[in-house]
Formats: C-alpha cells, structure tokens, sequence
C-alpha cells in the first residue's frame, strides 16, 4: 500500500494498444462504484453519466468493459496520476481530426503537453514518449516530423478527475471483497474467452485459484441492507433490464429453484452465502472447481430459469454453432453480469440486415424528377489565375482601428501584428479584415495563410462560425455514384419505397490536393450502400446529396478512426445510413432525426435548397 494523494483516471484499451481515458464526468460515475464497494453490485451502467455510452457496461470484478448490443469486451483499469498534472486540474489537450472534430489525446501524452506548456516552452517534442509529433504553442499546431503535415491542437478545461487520498492499492484491480488478495497470474492463453474464465474463477474461489481448488469453509458475512428501488426498477442500456427490489446477485434471487435446476451451482445459490464458501454437510463444488463444459450446462441450465422466470433477455454475439466455446463465453458473460446484480438471460443476438432482399433489374426504377441513375466525379482542379489576396478582397472589409480581440487563428492581438510564422504570404503582417457577412474580423496575413494551406477554390470559411463564402469544394478522389428505388421498405417508412445509393471509389495516387501528394491511397468497403426513404424529404435529400457530390465534399483522403488506417478514403461529416434493415450499429432505421440532421450536416457544408438553383444555372 502508498501512502499518498492522486487523482484517478479510469482508462480502456483500444484495438491498437493505447489506453484511452474515459472523461472526468465518467471516471466519477466509475469511481463512485468502485468506493461503494461489492454493496453496489459491482457494475458500471456508463449511460447513466454520458448518453453516448448507452450500450456499455463495465464489470469491476474481471475489470472488463461489456458493449452490450455487439458483445465486444474491452479491459480496463485505474491509474493514478500527479494532482498536480493536467488530470489534477482539468486540463484537457486535444488534436483536429480529420473529420474536424476534437480528439483527446492519451493520457501521458497530455500531461506532457502541458508540463511544457507551463513551463513556457515555445514548443514540446513527443518523441520522447515515443511519438513523432513536435506540438508548436506559438501556432497552436502539430507537426509531423516525418510529413510535416500539421494539425490544430487546443487546451481547454474540464472537470477535475476524482481525487483520493490516504492508502493506494498497487493493484489497479477492484477486490471483490474487503482483504481480497492481488489479481490472479495470467493464464498461458491470453484470449478473452480464457482470461474471463481464470477472472470468474478466482473471484469465485480467492486466493490461490491457480490450482481450482475451492477455498475452506468460513463464516458468512452478515447481510448486506437491501437498497429502495423505484418499483418498475432501473433501466439498463440495450435491453439489460434489474430485477425490481433490490440489487441482489442472481444466484440468491433464483433461490431452491435454481439450485434444483442446476447441480453444478455452488451451494452458495441456495443458502445465500458467497461463491465458494461452504454451509455444511451436502456443499456442492465452487465455481472454482467448473471447467468449460461445466460452465455450459451452468449456462443453459441457468437460462432456462431465468426465461421461466420472466427476466428480460440481452443479446450477446457469438452464440452460433456447435462449438462449446462461444456458449461457454455466453454463459460466463451472464455469470459476471448476474454476480453485478443484473439478472440477464443471454439470447441470440438481432440479425444485423446490412443489404435489401435480392432485387431485379426489373423492379429498379428510375428516381422521378432526377435525370440519370449515375453520376460520375474527376479531379476537378481549382480556377486558376486570381491570387489569394485577389480572392479575399471580394470577402472582406478593411478595419482602420481593429477591435481589442484576439485573432482566432494566430491568438495574438489584432491591434498586434500576426503571428503566423509559417511561410510569409505577400500581405503586411498588421493588416486586419472583417468578413461581410458574419462580422469576424482576423489578421489578413492569417487568412492569406488559411487559404493557402486549403483546396484553393476560390472560397473561404470563417474559422470562427464556420459561414462559408464562395462555393466550397472538396477533394474527393475521382468515383461514381448511382441511385434508384428499389421495391422495399425501411423500418420506420413502411409506406414508401427506398431509394439506394452505390458509391463506388477505386484505389489510386494521391494528388496535390491531398495529405500526401504522389502517395497511394486505398479504398476499404467499396462500393458502399447508402439508404433513404422514397419520401419528398428523402427526395430532397438526395437532390442535395448530387450537389455534394458534384462539389467533391461526400468523401476525403485521411485516417480512418475505425481502423486507424492512414491515406484511406473516409466519409466527410456528412453522415449516411448504411444498414438497410435493422439500427444495430446506429447507421440504419429507424431514425426519426436522421433526414433533418443529414440536412443540417449539408447546410454546414454550404449545401442548401439555393444551391440546387446554383447548379442549374
């Protein structure tokens, strides 16, 4: 044990092997369990402190985040950290994505960032701690060492992350019980389906589960204080429903029931004691003791009380086949989640419907009012032959006496000159504009320099409000787009047809407008399915969905934040539906919002109903 004051973050591994920290607003939720102890079930709904993460739950027992609508499971943990360091005082550093929206970045890297940032360093390289990045403060960027691509980065200020003082655990586990020893050793197979295995056994059997054998006989602790529920009982995220009453571990609510239905429960199911503690002549064997096999029948046989017994189902992935490995996961995913007082029968999971049933050429039919069924884009280049400053000039107004603000781009003061320091464009560094139609005034050396490192298309979009003048374009690489309605309809629009769009994007080089020019790129999951409602909304939305095609905004070159591939081509900020018959994933239907926040989404783009009478024009 250490004897000292930290603050604590609570973190999950990502697919790549970096620790990404919750938020502070979820590590106190988390936190707040952790404190309450094996009283408060041991389970984390992390819905109940960001809607966002509705469909996870994390098991403090096996230290395991459970995404409950795909069954993916993610390992956990608690780390401690300076108060004194960026966590300490809600400091939270952050990169532009490609997507332009902000992304946290890993903890370490954070608190580093803002070591220097204190100390007044003009600037901090992360090579250090194993990154190839150079974080500028005067610009307020990143730079590649390698490709000397640069990215916006920001400091703003969030909560505080829960503080602890007194005696820390080394562990980063959470005990099962008061006095319960380190974690288990790590079992030679490092899968998931072993290591819940070893987590539940060693919870079940203490100290020394390395050999499964069960632990003696002791005393029972006195009952825990049953805590007051509403009476229809607390919602779980996806399906996960509690028992009304009270939060108490599934075997005890199964009572003689249970234990007659399932021989290989420990005797703790009927006398209400904890797993592996014996009561007496006639105990069964401890969950310590089960192998695989064990642990199915356990499973199924535990099923079938609970589907007697009326408790809501929760699908988990992998239930198919005859193999007794992924029903065996099943059921120890139930056993953890019923020992966090969540009584769940475990189901096959809804059918993912990514396309429509099979459709003829006969029954595709051509979209009333849109010409064509397919349109295709080239590498439209930019309108040569007016500079920058040229383009500008029909934007702005000149300010004489620039206001007491700061420049949004270079944060230096207006009435001070810019402070950009990359490459010098051919205007005085003192000079200030204000935008016509939104207001916003900023250094002209700065916005020279902004539409320089852009597409170059004889537009521009307020840094600050995000208004666009011109006509915006992209730099979608070159493809084609088809559409039509076929013959079916999307859940939640059950009285019209569906119009279907195929995007389809070959692989190619890149080009000058690109992240890295005579570079090649690849193009994952193509051609892509898109869907809508055959409805005058929908209609509209595609109509507006051509432009932004036409215009190149649909797609980019950039890194991919599902797989974390570089120099790929991903969507744009302009979002589509992709699952045709069902909403597992969250890009499907039904959708209520969806067709008026696609069109929000357009209209950020500078996408409108005036831009369909700019076309025809």
């Amino acid at each position: 044990m250490l004897l000292a004051s930290a603050v604590v973050v609570w973190e999950w591994l990502n697919e790549h092997g970096r620790w990404r920290p919750y938020s502070p607003a979820v590590s106190h939720h988390i936190e707040a369990v952790a404190r309450a102890g094996p009283r408060a079930g041991g389970s984390v709904v992390l819905g109940q402190a960001d809607s966002r993460l509705a469909p996870y739950i994390i098991d403090l027992q096996s230290m395991h985040q459970f995404r409950q609508d795909t069954g993916t499971i993610r390992p956990v943990r608690r780390s401690y950290y300076d108060p004194s360091s960026a966590p300490g005082k809600g400091v939270v550093w952050e990169w532009e994505n490609d997507s332009g929206t902000w992304t946290p970045y890993d903890m370490d890297v954070g608190i580093t960032i803002q070591r220097a940032y204190e100390k007044q360093h003009p600037w901090v390289d992360l090579s250090a701690i194993g990154f190839c990045y150079v974080i500028d403060f005067a610009t307020m960027g990143q730079i590649n060492r390698q490709t000397q691509r640069k990215r916006r980065v920001r400091r703003r200020l969030d909560m505080v992350y829960p503080l602890v003082s007194g005696t820390l655990p080394k562990s980063q586990s959470w005990p099962a019980s008061p006095g319960a020893a380190a974690a288990p050793p790590v079992p030679a197979c490092t899968c998931p389906q072993c290591l819940l295995v070893m987590s539940v056994k060693a919870a079940a059997g203490g100290p020394g589960t390395s050999t499964l054998q069960p632990r003696k006989a002791a005393p029972a602790p006195p009952a825990a204080p049953k805590p007051a529920l509403p009476a229809a009982g607390p919602k779980a995220p996806d399906g996960v429903a509690v028992a009304r009453g009270s939060l108490k571990p599934l075997a005890a609510q199964g009572g003689r029931r249970q234990a007659a239905s399932t021989p290989a429960l420990s005797s703790a199911s009927a006398s209400g004691s904890p797993p592996g503690v014996g009561s007496g002549k006639g105990a069964r064997p401890s969950l310590g003791t089960l192998n695989r096999s064990h642990l199915q029948r356990l499973a199924i046989a535990q099923s079938r009380v609970l589907i007697a017994s009326g408790v809501p189902t929760v699908p988990v992935k992998n239930l198919t086949g005859s193999s007794p490995v992924n029903p065996a996961l099943a059921g120890i995913t139930g056993i953890l989640m019923s020992a966090a007082g969540l009584p769940v029968c475990l189901t096959r999971p809804p059918k993912l419907v990514l396309h429509p049933p099979p459709v003829s050429k006969s029954e595709i039919q051509s979209i009333p009012g849109i010409s064509h069924s397919c349109r295709k884009t080239t590498k439209k280049q930019a309108k040569k032959g007016k500079t920058p400053e040229e383009v500008l000039k029909k934007y702005l107004q000149k300010v004489r006496h620039p206001p007491d603000e700061d420049c949004t781009i270079c944060m230096e003061r207006l009435s001070a000159p810019s402070g950009y320091k990359g490459p010098q464009p051919a205007v005085k560094p003192d000079l200030v504009g204000k935008l016509v139609k939104c207001s916003h005034a900023f250094h002209l050396h700065c916005l020279v320099a902004m539409y320089n490192n852009g597409n170059k298309d004889g537009s521009l979009q307020c840094p600050t409000c995000k208004t666009i003048y011109g006509v915006k374009t992209g730099t979608q690489p070159p493809g084609k787009m088809e559409y039509h309605i076929i013959p079916h309809a999307l859940p939640g629009h059950a009285d019209c047809k569906t119009i279907r769009i195929i995007y389809n994007i070959p692989p190619g080089v890149q080009g000058p407008e690109h992240p890295n020019p005579g570079k090649s790129f690849t193009a994952r999951g193509f051609p892509r399915h898109c869907y809508l409602p055959d409805s005058e909304k929908g209609r509209k939305v595609l109509k507006l969905l051509l432009v932004a095609w036409d215009r190149r905004l649909i797609f980019a070159i950039g890194t991919s934040s599902t797989t974390g591939e570089s120099d790929t081509v991903i969507w744009n900020e302009i979002h589509h539906k992709t699952e045709f018959g069902s909403n597992l994933t969250g890009h499907g239907y039904p959708d209520i919002n969806y067709l008026d926040n696609v069109l929000a989404e357009l209209a950020a783009q500078g996408i409108t109903e005036e831009s369909l009478a700019q076309e025809k024009d």
